[in-house]
């Protein structure tokens, strides 16, 4: 149906007033964020860039993120814990290939350590006591997890889990769990999406806050000019 001129007017006010309102309700939402505790432990700092890999729900908002960590230097939104023959949008939608939306952290350990990279991940990028479930969306292609891309890693995501288990910093246990499983890239149109799309209504209602409160929260490792996943060529 055509509309004519004052409805498309009343409905394009309509629709500025709800952005308006969502951008308002997300910049509330950052006002009162999480602090988790950071690792109690300490490893030797290893050289040369690394690589990191966390599933925390939809990858716009992990990848976006993480893009205004100092000290990494491309992330990229792809899936992990399936087979590369399932590893499309499409499919891993359906929540049958085993795969998790996830993102591929480049980054340098002499400016970010990987505890840092968790800290934040349980702070502001995941709700770590959903099963299988991050805000809006479900499904176990939503699940929260952490590949290990070494075998320092992996002794490291285990112990702070059980730290922050221990603690009991939530009313509910924490289902994320240290998982095992090679990263695809996503296709071309998720990359960069928060960067690219900031005032598409996801992003506003449930990604913008993680950014708000990740700067509020880590003011010594943010920065104000994300990296893009271009990046990653270099």
């Amino acid at each position: 149906m055509k509309l004519g001129w004052p409805t498309a007017f009343g409905c394009l006010a309509l629709l500025f007033a709800l952005t308006m309102l969502a951008t308002r309700s997300s910049e509330l939402l950052a006002e009162n964020p999480r602090l988790v505790p950071a690792p109690a432990f300490a490893f030797p700092t290893p050289t040369g860039p690394q690589i990191a890999i966390f599933a925390g729900g939809c990858f716009w908002g992990v990848q976006g993120v993480y893009a205004h960590v100092a000290g990494v230097r491309s992330v990229m939104s792809g899936y992990a814990g399936g087979n590369a023959g399932t590893a499309r949008y499409e499919q891993v939608g359906t929540g049958r290939t085993g795969h998790a939306e996830a993102v591929r952290i480049v980054y340098d350990p002499a400016r970010v350590s990987y505890g840092t990279l968790m800290r934040i991940f349980f702070s502001v990028v995941a709700d770590p006591t959903t099963l299988n479930a991050q805000g809006p969306d479900s499904g176990p292609q939503y699940r929260t997890a952490i590949f290990p891309t070494t075998p320092r890693q992996a002794e490291e995501a285990r112990r702070y889990l059980a730290q922050l288990d221990k603690a009991a910093i939530w009313p509910t246990p924490i289902v994320t769990r240290v998982e095992s499983g090679r990263f695809y890239p996503a296709e071309a149109y998720h990359q960069d999406f928060m960067i690219r799309r900031p005032n598409h209504p996801y992003i506003v209602v449930n990604d913008r806050p993680k950014l708000l409160a990740f700067k509020r929260l880590f003011p010594e490792v943010a920065r104000e000019r994300p990296v893009r996943v271009a990046a990653a060529t270099r």
